[in-house]
């Protein structure tokens, strides 16, 4: 089975994207199956099953969402061989722009898009920075130069990655990513892989449930700002 780990910041247009990338898959004869991350809710995962995409849903709650896709992937993609998949594909929304769910020796793909500002490639973090492709979408809400400048930004963040621009209400540009998807590499399990880049830290009392104000209760990985000049 392959496995792709797609993820970007919320409101990208990734679920719209992967839904254009997945009926073309599906023309070619694969079977491609969803697991969805998210923090609090989603209401994605119904709109996969209704076209018939193998899909599970994990919400996080008070847990950093990329802890816990981590804690649980190996579980997922055991689920993706149980359901007799081609292909698994992991979406997850970068929250913090410090977490990244890319995995060593699985492709990595970033949603990013053209609305964001032509500073936010830069922003992002690793999610972006070690990702494999970089997909940049709603590029048809602003003019050329806007594309080319953004395009440009991506390319300065993560000269490694390719970049692809696709429409996800159209569907252009979903037959070149789905193609790329076709490359992926097989794999029988995830145990062992790394990750391309380490979680934030954490445990801070804040973490374990603290919600008090104050250096008396703050314990663990705190990190003071410089205020003096």
């Amino acid at each position: 089975m392959k496995f792709v780990t797609v993820s970007g910041p919320p409101s990208t247009g990734k679920t719209s994207v992967l839904l254009r990338t997945i009926a073309e898959l599906t023309r070619t004869g694969q079977k491609v199956g969803v697991v969805k991350f998210d923090c609090l809710s989603t209401s994605d995962d119904q709109v996969y099953a209704a076209r018939g995409i193998p899909v599970r849903k994990g919400l996080s709650g008070a847990i950093c969402p990329d802890h816990y896709f981590v804690s649980n992937v190996e579980e997922v993609v055991a689920w993706g061989e149980a359901q007799g998949l081609d292909m698994l594909l992991s979406e997850s929304a970068g929250l913090c722009n410090r977490c990244s769910p890319h995995i060593k020796g699985v492709l990595a793909v970033c949603v990013v898009d053209n609305l964001s500002g032509v500073d936010t490639p830069r922003k992002i973090g690793p999610m972006l920075r070690s990702a494999d492709i970089v997909t940049v979408t709603k590029g048809d809400i602003v003019s050329q130069a806007e594309r080319e400048v953004f395009a440009r930004g991506v390319s300065l963040a993560n000269p490694r990655a390719m970049v692809l621009h696709v429409n996800g209400i159209t569907g252009q540009g979903a037959s070149e990513l789905a193609a790329l998807f076709l490359e992926a590499p097989e794999m029988d399990s995830i145990q062992g892989r790394k990750l391309r880049f380490s979680m934030p830290a954490a445990s801070c009392s804040y973490c374990l449930g603290e919600t008090r104000i104050g250096a008396r209760y703050q314990q663990g990985n705190v990190r003071k700002m410089k205020m003096e000049d």
